[in-house]
């Protein structure tokens, strides 16, 4: 396989794994099957704030919720404890798939083993890569997520999540932030969780 067509193939690969996301959601008038739509923020999102991303994070991106839907949280117990078993095991899930499809398509063991690095989030706050992603997947929580969830929580609750999303932010990530187009009442919730 030629080394210029692995990157596309990987991704081709990935968006077609996520197109089986029996879960929708509507997005300028049409419908997407929600994870690939979300794999697609994410791939937009990192253009625009690190364009000369690795091809590592690129793939990282991209495949950084492959198949989540396969493991629903509702089959992990409810409370904190639940919580982080489900992420750890998300985490383990989305290396596996993305690994295997990665050395499918012809990738060395050093990019497979960059990406499921990334995607295990190792390292954050001391690898740029590692905070590079955080950064991405915050920033597109909140301009495309955030809405949402705080249409169905008590401003407590969004601005307990919103400060620990602050938090798990580099300074040009809360820089990004800022410039989100959001609706007037988010950015308010922003700058009261801010201020904290």
């Amino acid at each position: 396989m030629a080394v210029e067509n692995k990157f596309e193939n990987a991704i081709e690969r990935f968006d077609a794994a996520n197109k089986e996301d029996p879960n929708t959601e509507l997005w300028q008038g049409k419908t997407y099957p929600k994870e690939l739509l979300y794999a697609i923020r994410m791939t937009d999102k990192l253009k625009s704030f690190a364009p000369n991303a690795s091809e590592a994070l690129q793939l990282t991106a991209r495949s950084q919720h492959i198949q989540r839907w396969e493991i629903p949280r509702d089959t992990f117990e409810m409370g904190r404890k639940g919580y982080l078993k489900w992420r750890q095991t998300l985490q383990k899930f989305h290396v596996e798939k993305a690994s295997f499809i990665l050395k499918e398509v012809g990738y060395e063991q050093e990019i497979i083993d960059q990406v499921a690095f990334l995607l295990q989030k190792k390292q954050l706050q001391k690898n740029v890569e590692t905070q590079t992603l955080e950064d991405v997947i915050c920033l597109v929580f909140l301009e495309y997520y955030f809405e949402d969830f705080s249409a169905k929580h008590p401003e407590e609750k969004q601005l307990d999540v919103l400060q620990k999303t602050w938090r798990k932010m580099s300074p040009k990530g809360h820089e990004a932030a800022l410039q989100l187009p959001l609706s007037h009442q988010a950015k308010n919730t922003i700058t009261k969780a801010i201020k904290g």
